[in-house]
């Protein structure tokens, strides 16, 4: 299926993709999410700029790498969310069209399954936004999916992929 015809299938009730995606975007759903997302996004920001920079200075080595690392993973769950949401406000401003919203490069990526953070003694308050994101992160995904790919069967679990998953958690510990 390319990528016109995605934004032009049916949803059951007859209704187009297009037409379901308009609707998000003017409801107060999306406007919740936005300024949830956006809050949060300048809240870790902020944090991560003052007390967050401040307590990573009273890290060991290996905790203060792992500070490193689980930041990085914050911003850029994020800023994926974000650019979605900001595609979302694209269209209910007109600055975007439905169809074009429904491309496949403005999906959001599934969020590999993680372990806990990888170092205990992490700062509570970057613990705390990871926690929030990753549940931002989630919902939004689900949106995502319901909006943009109702239609499409869910891909099949992959054993391999799951042992894997599992190998690679068990080895950074």
């Amino acid at each position: 299926m390319n990528e016109f015809s995605a934004s032009e299938s049916t949803l059951e009730g007859g209704r187009s993709r297009a037409a379901e995606v308009r609707d998000f975007a003017r409801s107060e759903l999306f406007e919740r999410t936005f300024q949830e997302g956006m809050e949060l996004v300048e809240e870790a920001a902020s944090w991560l700029d003052g007390d967050g920079r401040r307590e990573s200075k009273l890290l060991s080595r290996s905790a203060a790498l792992a500070y490193a690392s689980e930041s990085m993973k914050l911003t850029t769950r994020l800023m994926q969310v974000a650019s979605w949401l900001l595609v979302q406000r694209a269209v209910r401003e007109g600055d975007m069209t439905a169809e074009s919203a429904c491309e496949t490069r403005y999906r959001m990526a599934e969020r590999r399954p993680e372990s806990d953070p990888t170092h205990s003694d992490l700062p509570i308050g970057l613990i705390e936004l990871l926690v929030r994101a990753e549940r931002l992160h989630d919902r939004v995904l689900h949106l995502d999916r319901r909006m943009y790919l109702a239609d499409t069967p869910e891909p099949e679990n992959n054993p391999v992929l799951s042992q894997l998953g599992m190998l690679e958690a068990a080895f950074r510990e």
